[in-house]
């Protein structure tokens, strides 16, 4: 409405002037005319303004009430939609009460039922006791005898079974450690064996240097014993000086000291000037000496062997292994003897005999740095063999020589079998005939000590032990426990290279005569 006022009033604010400025400029007449003209003119204006505010007014009024009228609606949908929601809710509501007096009713039936259970229980129990206590007193009646005998016998069943059960359980326990230990117990005793283990220490650990008199042994000794710690500080080596006429004892287990020792001494005795700065020049010059020596050594048997191209940190490394023995014999020697072999058996089967002597003789080149390095003399062969650019086939028959890994040729099959000839032949390792025989005598002398043992035999050279039991004393499940026993008084009482088995035999026999 306002809208239309305003468009009238600016409509005769427009009339009135245009009709004043047409009337000044006329007659009086033509003014009159004019002034009918324009008031006819104003009045349709007027009544066109007018409809056109009646129109805009009912537009207006239209567009007001088609507002309305959807803001209505959008507020009845949405009203609807939160009751239809606010519904959903008061179900959901309304069902999860009614689970949950089902679910409070069901267990307050379980507690019902629980506490009569309970009841029930209590009352079982006590006629399980009743019956237990008539149960006992009938027994003893049958039995004659009282709880506490009782007891006593089934103790003594029961202790049977189980000692039987143990022995058996020992048993199986025993085969399935061997089982799965096998491989380990045999890389540990090999490496310990290959490195040290000799029963005559003293034959691998000495030397002796002949004298030329005992008056010597002062001048060695020197002023307050001055000479013989500088002798012994430089060589790492202890000086025996004892009663043994004409002789000094060198004592090491590094046998290179023990060489660099003896030839520095036997050189101060010839000179016959002992005092330190002498003792500290000979020493020098006897260890360039003995490093000549290996070199030659190495070359020696690589001419022997008739292999070539070696590198010289490997040759001397061969020379070392003369001063490294097992069982007493020479690493050196038996590297030789390897390669020789397994030429042989190269030359039978048809492959490369310079390869097979080639892998041969560098089989056990980690026993020259075993004593100075941690590790198997495998693995450090290995080690050397790649660093001084071996081939793949020569580093695989050295790492599988001792069927630590699977041999890859032809070549490090033969080198395992001409090993194990060159150390199992006759006289290839030697052992002291008294140690030998005392170990023996040892073993039968253990076994004897135990209850029901009627006779033992150390056979095998020492590697096994036969134990003939009394049947009467021993039963089958006792042997088991003695067979483990006696193993372990072995383990406890001697030393030995390798494993000794031990084999118990229970023999019964029934004698009857026909008559």
């Amino acid at each position: 409405m306002l809208g239309i006022i305003i468009a009238i009033i600016i409509t005769l604010i427009v009339v009135i002037p245009v009709v004043w400025i047409i009337s000044s400029g006329y007659t009086t007449k033509s003014f009159e005319e004019k002034i009918g003209s324009a008031e006819e003119k104003s009045r349709m204006i007027i009544d066109e303004a007018l409809k056109t505010a009646e129109t805009k007014k009912r537009e207006a009024l239209l567009e007001a009430k088609e507002e309305s009228l959807k803001t209505k609606n959008e507020i009845e949908k949405e009203s609807k939609e939160q009751r239809a929601e606010i519904q959903r809710y008061e179900k959901r509501v309304l069902s999860k009460e009614e689970a949950l007096e089902k679910k409070s009713e069901q267990v307050e039936k379980k507690e019902a039922m629980l506490n009569s259970k309970e009841a029930e229980l209590e009352k079982q129990k006590e006629e399980i006791a009743n019956l237990n206590e008539q149960r006992l007193k009938e027994l003893e009646r049958i039995s004659g005898l009282t709880s506490e005998q009782a007891k006593e016998f089934l103790l003594k069943s029961v202790e049977e079974e189980v000692k039987l059960d143990t022995a058996k359980m020992i048993k199986e326990l025993e085969s399935q450690a061997k089982e799965e230990a096998a491989k380990k117990a045999k890389e540990y005793v090999v490496t310990a064996i290959q490195k040290c283990a000799v029963d005559h220490v003293s034959e691998s650990t000495i030397s002796v240097v002949q004298l030329p008199n005992d008056e010597m042994k002062g001048r060695i000794i020197g002023r307050e014993g001055r000479n013989i710690r500088t002798l012994e500080t430089l060589t790492g080596v202890d000086l025996i000086i004892d009663d043994t006429p004409e002789a000094v004892i060198l004592s090491g287990f590094d046998p290179i000291r023990r060489e660099v020792a003896r030839v520095a001494l036997e050189k101060l005795i010839v000179d016959g000037r002992i005092h330190p700065a002498r003792i500290e020049e000979m020493v020098e010059k006897a260890q360039k000496e003995v490093e000549g020596m290996m070199r030659e050594e190495g070359e020696e048997a690589c001419l022997e062997v008739g292999v070539h191209g070696i590198h010289p940190e490997l040759v001397k490394l061969l020379g070392k292994m003369k001063f490294r023995t097992s069982y007493g014999q020479s690493a050196l020697k038996h590297s030789i003897e390897v390669a020789h072999l397994a030429g042989l058996l190269a030359a039978e089967v048809g492959v490369d005999v310079r390869l097979a002597k080639r892998a041969g003789l560098l089989h056990d080149i980690g026993k020259a740095v075993d004593h100075e390095m941690e590790g198997s003399h495998i693995q450090l062969g290995v080690d050397l063999c790649k660093k001084y650019k071996e081939s793949a086939l020569i580093i695989n028959a050295v790492e599988a020589h001792h069927g630590d890994v699977e041999p890859q040729s032809l070549i490090a099959c033969l080198i395992q079998a001409a090993d194990t000839i060159s150390a199992a032949r006759p006289g290839a390792r030697r052992e002291t005939l008294e140690t030998y025989t005392n170990r023996l005598k040892q073993l039968e002398e253990i076994s004897n000590e135990f209850e029901g043992v009627d006779k033992s035999f150390a056979i095998q050279a020492g590697r096994e032990i036969r134990v003939m039991v009394i049947p009467e004393k021993i039963s089958d499940a006792d042997m088991v426990l003695l067979a483990r026993n006696l193993s372990k008084e072995i383990e406890n009482q001697l030393e030995y290279p390798g494993q000794i088995k031990v084999n118990v035999i229970r023999e019964s026999r029934v004698t009857d005569y026909a008559k």
